[in-house]
């Protein structure tokens, strides 16, 4: 897994900005009803917002820049002609040997 920044600077500031705010306010609740689950929960989310501003790595957004269903954007791939692979014995139409092109 190759993981490398995918937010700017901005957006993982707003992300550590919102994260500690999130963080303060569910751990305040959790101070005087620590029963409640759901403010554990939130917790344990405004962390991971103050993570992934602090790393400037998102798996969410990470997953929609991949996923072809999502995001239109990204075309499905198709077997390119134009590879390496197999070049030994390649033939030009009057049976001579063909050379791949080597620019140096």
């Amino acid at each position: 897994m190759n993981i490398k920044p995918n937010i700017g600077i901005l957006n993982a500031l707003i992300r550590i900005t919102f994260g500690f705010t999130i963080l303060a306010w569910a751990t305040a609740k959790l101070v005087k009803r620590p029963w409640r689950d759901s403010y554990l929960f939130a917790a344990v989310c405004g962390a991971m917002k103050v993570a992934e501003g602090i790393v400037r790595y998102c798996p969410v957004t990470d997953f929609y820049k991949k996923c072809p269903v999502l995001n239109p954007e990204i075309k499905k791939s198709e077997p390119s002609n134009d590879s390496m692979d197999g070049l030994e014995g390649l033939t030009n139409l009057d049976g001579d040997e063909v050379l791949p092109y080597n620019p140096t």
